[in-house]
């Protein structure tokens, strides 16, 4: 996506991205995580606020710092690094709430030609996938970045 993004923080796996936020709300420390699951290759992303006290992501926290192309551009930013190093991966992605999922549908539907140039992007619904489609209700998204011919 051609739009601003935060610097990146991240350790040598590209596993956990940090950065912060700056809006109206001031400074806002974010962590974008890829974890493992059960399932090969497949990655769930975890992305919130991050507590101070405890160091992990705190994902039903609403900063509304005004900022959010700016944090949607940059949480993509990590998929695009994620995949670099893990070209095999599948990274599911879900809200921590029904209004969140459709804020990230949103997000993906606002740019999805520019997001189908580089990633597969699938839809969740009733516990099956679906090429992603604008106007679908989805309950998640599963990504993986394409082949490069």
């Amino acid at each position: 996506m051609k739009l601003p993004k935060y610097p990146l923080a991240s350790s040598d796996k590209l596993m956990t991205f940090e950065f912060t936020s700056e809006g109206q709300k001031g400074l806002i420390e974010k962590l974008v995580r890829f974890q493992e699951t059960n399932v090969k290759n497949v990655y769930n992303l975890a992305f919130g606020d991050k507590d101070l006290t405890t160091g992990d992501i705190d994902d039903k926290v609403i900063s509304n710092n005004g900022d959010s192309e700016k944090v949607l551009a940059t949480v993509a930013a990590t998929l695009y690094a994620f995949t670099d190093k893990y070209p095999n991966a599948w990274i599911y992605a879900t809200g921590s709430t029904k209004s969140r999922t459709r804020l990230y549908r949103m997000g993906i539907t606002k740019f999805l030609s520019e997001v189908t140039e580089d990633f597969e992007v699938l839809g969740e619904k009733d516990e099956d996938w679906f090429p992603f489609k604008k106007n679908v209700e989805y309950d998640g998204f599963l990504v993986r970045r394409k082949t490069k011919k």
